[in-house]
């Protein structure tokens, strides 16, 4: 079976959207040419949701920084530093921005624990899903840093042996999480993308990763097939350190991972919840502090429409690696 091309008027609406919307249509959706695709994403910094983000940025650097005791760099939830900068990443700031290089460094020079992994505070050690993201963050905007490797290393020390990560591995956890693992598989992939070293065992552990979501199909329990939990269905936006299959898929797509039978059912549900006017809504939202709302929950939603249509047109293109 094969999904009905996206038809004209969907397109058209999609790119009546943000510029954080406009430039992934182009790129992944219609295939642009390259000099279009980049003029479109350099307005994310000056227009729209990426310019309202930029603009709410403290003097420091920092977002939310006098609000929390860690100075704003993971709390409070969602208006942090560490969530400001994810959601930059996802709408495709160009990795140049000065500002988001600035939160880079604090980032990085905040969290550093010694165990090698990046944390911000209650614990004094090291967390694996904050450290994932971080790594995704530092590699998306390519800040040049030596550390970087060493969060790499940590990550990868962390894998489990059903090959996933847990951050409660310390508390005693003896299986993965797929929360977890969602963010260091995201971050590991960026680090190899933008230069990062030690390829081999990067890709290896990615490979991992991927053979315990799939073993799983994304969302069942490997040991009585049950769904493991039903909000994995429902497709968010952003995801927050959350996970969904929508937000498992569009990693898969991302590393053009081969078209593996157990990811069929989630593909499926994908193309099932799909409107009859070719869009996708928002099923879900992460409560919390935001800065202004993206998307309205229930009504259509065109950061879900971009995601869902890119994995279908790589499930329908055929896989590499």
């Amino acid at each position: 079976m094969t999904t009905r091309p996206p038809a004209d008027d969907t397109i058209r609406w999609l790119l009546e959207g943000d510029p954080a919307i406009r430039w992934q249509v182009l790129q992944d959706v219609l295939g642009s040419a390259e000099r279009t695709v980049q003029r479109e994403r350099r307005k994310v910094a000056r227009a729209g949701w990426g310019a309202r983000l930029l603009a709410r940025q403290d003097p420091e650097g920092t977002w939310a920084g006098g609000m929390s005791s860690d100075g704003g760099l993971y709390s409070p939830k969602w208006i942090s530093t560490t969530y400001t900068m994810l959601l930059l990443r996802d709408a495709g700031l160009p990795a140049s921005n000065r500002q988001a290089r600035k939160a880079c460094g604090l980032l990085l020079d905040g969290g550093l624990q010694r165990d090698g992994g990046i944390n911000y505070g209650w614990r004094g050690r090291s967390e694996t899903c904050i450290t994932g993201m971080v790594l995704s963050l530092l590699s998306y905007f390519e800040y040049d840093d030596d550390r970087l490797d060493t969060l790499a290393d940590h990550l990868l020390g962390q894998q489990m042996p059903d090959g996933g990560w847990n951050c409660r591995r310390d508390l005693g956890a003896t299986h993965s999480s797929v929360h977890t693992t969602i963010s260091v598989l995201e971050g590991l992939r960026l680090y190899e993308l933008h230069g990062g070293r030690k390829v081999r065992p990067i890709r290896a552990a990615q490979r991992r990763g991927r053979e315990f979501l799939l073993v799983h199909r994304l969302f069942r329990s490997q040991r009585t097939g049950d769904i493991i939990k039903p909000i994995f269905l429902r497709f968010s936006f952003p995801p927050r350190w959350h996970y969904d299959i929508l937000r498992a898929l569009d990693y898969f797509q991302a590393v053009n991972a081969p078209r593996d039978q157990r990811l069929g059912e989630a593909i499926d549900i994908v193309r099932s919840t799909r409107r009859e006017d070719g869009r996708w809504t928002l099923q879900n939202r992460y409560k919390g502090k935001t800065y202004f709302e993206l998307e309205r929950l229930g009504a259509p939603s065109r950061w879900n429409t971009l995601r869902a249509l890119r994995v279908l047109k790589w499930w329908e293109g055929g896989g590499g690696l």
